[in-house]
C-alpha cells in the first residue's frame, strides 16, 4: 500500500515537472531548444565512450607496466594523451552549452511567467487572497522569489539532474557487459554442493547500490520539507528587509527601529533555525554517502581478489575490473550522489507548482466587465478578500458634466467601490461598465525609478509627449520647480514629500486629459489653498472632456466642487460585520 502510494505521488510530480518544463520546447524558440538539448545529450554520449576507451585502456597500461614491457607502455602513453585531450575538449562544450541551455531556458521562463503574472491583474489579486481567511495558504506566498530564485533553481536542477541520469544510465548500459565479461564464474559449496554465479561483480554491484540507496532515501527524506521550508523563510526575511527600506521614512519619525529590528531578528532567526535543522538531516547524509564513497573505492578489490591471488586474471585486468565496477557503481549510485539536490529540486517544483496553479485561477463569472461610454454599475455586491459581504445593491451611472462626492464611514467600501469600478477588484458580484478614457488617483501613488519624464508620463512611454508638454502639466500642478528637471534620475516616491507626490500625480492626470477621474483621497497631503487651485483645474479640464469627477475627499472646502453626493449609509448588527448601502442626492 504505501509502495502504491509512493509510485503514485511520484507519477503526479512527474507530471508536475512536465508541465513546467515542456512549454518552452514547444515554445517560438522551441528549434534553438532543442538543439542545444540535442548537442548535450551527444556529447554526453561521446564522455561515455570516451570512458570505455579508457577502461580498455587501463587494461593495456597495466599489463605493459606487469610485463615490463617498454615500447607498450610509451605507445598507451601517448594514447593517453590522445584520449585525454579528446575527453576534456568533450567536457568544456558540454559545460558551456549545458550552461547555455540553462540560461536560454530560464530567460524565457522569466518573461513567461512575468507575463503571465502581470496580466489580468493576478499580481493584484494573488496579493489580495493571501488575506482572506476563505483562502488562508491557498495564494503562494513572495511571487518575487519563485520568479526570481525559484525559477532559476528549477532550471539549473533540471538539466543537471537530467543530463546526470542520462549520463548514469549509458555509462550502466556501457559498463555492465564489460563488467559482466570480466567477472568470470563465482564459484563456492554451501550444503556439500557446488555453485556458480555468472556476473558475479554485476550482482554485487547492484546489491551494493541498491542498499545504499533505500539508506540514503530513508536517512535524506526530512530534507525535501526542509528545503520548501528554508526558501519560504528565506524570502520571507528578504522581502520585511525591502519593505523597512522602502517604509524607512516612516519607521524613522515613528522611532519604530526597535520593532523592526525585533522583527527582523524573529524572522532571521526562522531562517536560521530551519536552517540548522536541515543542516543535521545533510550531515547526517553526508556521514553515510562519505563511507559510501570509500567503501566503494576498495570493494571491487576485495571481491577480485581471490581471482587475482589465484592467478586467474593478471593485473591489468584487476585494474579494468576495478575501473568498470567504478563505473557501474557510480551509474547505480546517482540517486545516492544526488539525493541533496533532487530534494532541493522537488522542493523548488512544488513551489513553482502552486504559483503555476494561483496563476491558473480565474476571475469570478460573477462580475460582468463590459466597455461602455460612461462609467456604471448595475446590482454590484462587494465583498472582502474573506468573503464577508461589505456593500450590497449598487446602482450608479455617471453622465457628462457630474461631479460627484463619496462619503461615508472608514472601512464602508469607498475605495473598494473605486477598484470594482476600475476592473480590479475580484470579490464583486453585478455588472459594470468601464470606459477606456477613465482614470484612476490613488491617495499614494505610484512612481517608478529612474528619470522624472518616466514617473510623469508612467504607465505610457515618455517619448509619446513633448518636452514642452511635461513641463506645462508640472506647473499646472504647482510643481514649476521640477520643470527643468526631467532629465534628472531619482526614487521619486522617497525623494519627494507626500504632498509633491500627489502633487506629481496630478500633473500626471493633467497631463493626459481622462474624460472620467477618480480621485481617492488624492489631494489630503496637500495644503488647503493648493488644493482649491488644483481641484478647480481637475474640474475644469474633465467638464472641458465632456467627461465626469467623482472623489473620495474628507475636507469640507471640497464639497463646493461636487453638487453631487453618494453616501455610504449601513451599520453593525450583532456579531455581524457593517453591510453598506449606496444613495445617490444633488445637494
Amino acid at each position: 500500500m504505501a509502495l502504491t502510494h509512493t509510485l503514485t505521488s511520484f507519477k503526479v510530480f512527474l507530471g508536475r515537472v512536465w508541465a513546467l518544463a515542456v512549454p518552452f520546447f514547444r515554445s517560438e524558440q522551441r528549434w534553438q531548444a532543442r538543439g542545444l538539448l540535442a548537442a548535450i545529450v551527444a556529447l554526453n554520449l561521446a564522455a561515455v565512450y570516451m570512458l570505455v576507451l579508457l577502461n580498455d585502456w587501463n587494461r593495456l597500461f597495466y599489463d605493459a607496466l606487469q610485463e615490463r614491457n617498454e615500447a607498450v607502455f610509451w605507445r598507451e602513453l601517448l594514447r593517453f594523451g590522445y584520449l585525454a585531450f579528446g575527453f576534456i575538449v568533450i567536457a568544456v562544450y558540454r559545460f558551456y552549452l549545458t550552461q547555455l541551455l540553462e540560461v536560454r531556458w530560464r530567460a524565457w521562463m522569466t518573461r513567461h511567467t512575468l507575463g503571465r503574472w502581470l496580466s489580468d491583474q493576478r499580481f493584484y489579486r494573488m496579493e489580495l487572497a493571501r488575506y482572506g481567511a476563505a483562502s488562508q495558504g491557498a495564494s503562494p506566498d513572495n511571487p518575487d522569489q519563485r520568479i526570481q530564485e525559484d525559477l532559476k533553481l528549477f532550471t539549473s536542477y533540471s538539466v543537471s539532474l537530467s543530463m546526470g541520469l542520462l549520463n548514469a544510465v549509458v555509462t550502466l548500459l556501457s559498463f555492465v557487459g564489460i563488467l559482466w565479461s570480466l567477472s568470470g564464474e563465482m564459484v563456492f559449496a554451501l550444503g556439500g554442493q557446488s555453485y556458480s554465479i555468472e556476473g558475479f561483480m554485476v550482482w554485487m554491484a547492484v546489491i551494493y547500490c541498491a542498499a545504499g540507496s533505500l539508506i540514503t532515501h530513508y536517512i535524506g527524506r526530512p530534507q525535501i520539507a526542509l528545503n520548501f521550508m528554508q526558501q519560504r523563510h528565506e524570502a520571507d526575511f528578504r522581502h520585511h528587509l525591502v519593505r523597512v527600506r522602502e517604509h524607512s521614512e516612516a519607521i524613522a519619525l515613528d522611532g519604530g527601529q526597535t520593532v523592526e529590528r525585533e522583527q527582523l531578528d524573529l524572522r532571521f532567526s526562522r531562517v536560521l533555525s530551519n536552517y540548522l535543522l536541515l543542516l543535521k538531516k545533510q550531515k547526517n547524509l553526508v556521514w553515510f554517502t562519505n563511507f559510501f564513497g570509500q567503501a566503494a573505492m576498495v570493494f571491487p578489490f576485495v571481491v577480485a581478489a581471490p581471482r587475482f591471488f589465484s592467478g586467474a586474471i593478471a593485473l591489468g585486468q584487476l585494474m579494468q575490473i576495478a575501473s568498470a565496477f567504478g563505473r557501474v557503481q557510480d551509474a547505480l549510485s546517482w540517486f545516492v550522489e544526488n539525493y541533496s539536490t533532487l530534494a532541493a529540486w522537488r522542493a523548488t517544483t512544488d513551489r513553482l507548482t502552486s504559483f503555476e496553479a494561483a496563476m491558473a485561477l480565474r476571475r469570478s463569472d460573477a462580475l460582468a466587465l463590459q466597455e461602455g461610454t460612461a462609467p456604471a454599475a448595475d446590482g454590484l455586491d462587494l465583498a472582502l478578500p474573506d468573503g464577508r459581504l461589505l456593500l450590497a445593491g449598487v446602482d450608479i451611472e455617471l453622465a457628462a458634466g457630474d461631479s460627484v462626492l463619496l462619503q461615508g464611514p472608514s472601512g464602508s467600501g469607498k475605495s473598494t467601490l473605486f477598484r470594482a469600478l476600475a476592473g480590479i477588484w475580484p470579490h464583486a458580484h453585478g455588472r459594470i461598465e468601464r470606459p477606456g478614457d477613465a482614470m484612476f488617483m490613488a491617495q499614494r501613488p505610484y512612481f517608478p525609478d529612474g528619470s522624472l519624464r518616466d514617473a510623469l508620463a508612467y504607465p505610457e512611454p515618455a517619448s509619446r509627449y513633448t518636452d514642452a508638454q511635461l513641463e506645462q502639466a508640472l506647473r499646472d500642478a504647482l510643481l514649476p520647480e521640477l520643470a527643468s528637471r526631467l532629465n534628472d534620475e531619482d526614487a521619486w516616491g522617497h525623494k519627494l514629500s507626500g504632498g509633491e507626490q500627489q502633487r506629481l500625480a496630478i500633473a500626471r492626470v493633467l497631463l493626459k486629459k481622462p474624460r472620467w477621474l477618480f480621485a481617492d483621497e488624492a489631494t489630503s497631503a496637500i495644503d488647503e489653498a493648493a488644493e482649491q487651485t488644483l481641484y478647480a483645474r481637475l474640474l475644469a479640464q474633465v467638464r472641458q472632456s465632456g467627461g465626469a469627477l467623482v472623489s473620495i475627499a474628507h475636507r469640507p472646502a471640497l464639497a463646493a466642487f461636487h453638487p453631487m453626493r453618494w453616501q455610504m449609509l449601513g451599520g453593525h448588527s450583532s456579531g455581524s460585520p457593517a453591510l453598506y448601502r449606496l444613495e445617490q442626492h444633488r445637494s
